[in-house]
């Protein structure tokens, strides 16, 4: 739930537990960016606007919905937010709240569920990591591991030049390509330490790197080649009863 916690909002977390004594208590969790605290690069009084052409994206985008349901774009419309500012700080959320006319609350509750909103500054180049139960297996740890000496940060960190920011995440559904990774708005997947190497130093040298599969496969078909559908399709009414 939020609460006003000493002047600032917070978001908290409340679940009773059982003490040795018997008696119920209340234990409270607030996750960081869950957290807001007005700093100079983060408070309500930085100036903030959509780009003319963001406002004609906005109205395109809440075209979409019914008269009165504005809100329904407020996914969209921060991440044309984002996308512009580079990542959401309260005065960005209170700005799309105005211009949705929806309450700032109900901003602020979608930018911190999802994890594709940005709470804090990143770099120039978002790198995602999979480290899931498939992408594991496929030795994502050792991509990781390629990574961070290459970069020198850690995870949850940004490079001093501001170039890279590297974050681990949970499945980005691209299983069946693992190990990969997102880098802003690309896949890059069947990766090898010296593939994910060779990625960063094309993005240093200001260079887009092709995306999707860094091996031999054109998208996710079988790494050893096709085990059915080998035949071209037999057209439309095969296999169809002549008295139907």
């Amino acid at each position: 739930m939020w609460i006003l916690c000493g002047g600032y909002l917070e978001y908290i977390h409340v679940r009773s537990s059982a003490g040795l004594s018997g008696h119920h208590g209340l234990k409270c969790w607030h996750p960081a960016q869950l957290t807001h605290r007005d700093s100079p690069e983060n408070n309500p009084d930085i100036p903030f606007d959509f780009t003319p052409e963001n406002y004609k994206r906005i109205e395109a985008i809440v075209n979409n919905y019914p008269e009165g349901h504005k809100s329904g774009a407020v996914m969209a419309v921060l991440d044309l937010a984002q996308r512009q500012h580079g990542w959401l700080p309260i005065s960005v959320m209170n700005k799309v709240a105005e211009v949705l006319q929806m309450p700032p609350m109900r901003v602020y509750e979608v930018a911190t569920f999802y994890t594709m909103y940005n709470r804090k500054p990143v770099g120039k180049y978002h790198i995602q990591i999979c480290t899931t139960t498939p992408c594991m297996l496929r030795d994502s740890d050792g991509i990781l591991e390629a990574i961070k000496k290459k970069l020198g940060i850690q995870v949850g960190e940004t490079t001093p030049d501001k170039l890279f920011t590297l974050v681990e995440v949970e499945c980005l559904g691209a299983c069946v390509n693992a190990p990969m990774v997102q880098i802003n708005d690309n896949y890059y997947e069947d990766l090898t330490p010296k593939d994910i190497e060779d990625i960063i130093d094309e993005l240093k040298a200001g260079k887009v790197p092709k995306p999707g599969p860094r091996s031999e496969r054109f998208s996710c078909e079988p790494a050893g080649g096709l085990t059915s559908l080998t035949e071209p399709p037999k057209g439309p009414g095969f296999g169809v009863r002549a008295d139907l």
